[in-house]
């Protein structure tokens, strides 16, 4: 994991093709703005987890009815 320090009107490049940019940024919140090709999928953190152990309850669940 790279961890990085930017300031408002900084960003990242990820592969040449994905820009994360840090648009404002005070007492603890930060937005950013994430340009990306329309076939790379972006997901909120929260959605993601939430989704996965959704996934892991179901697949307990399949397996337990065998």
């Amino acid at each position: 994991m790279l961890v990085l320090g930017r300031k408002p009107g900084e960003y990242v490049l990820i592969d040449n093709n994905i820009m994360v940019k840090v648009i404002r940024s005070d007492e603890g919140h930060l937005r950013l703005a994430i340009e990306a090709p329309k076939h790379i999928s972006i997901v909120r953190g929260e959605l993601w987890e939430e989704n996965n152990i959704a996934l892991r309850t179901a697949k307990t669940v399949d397996a337990s009815a065998i």
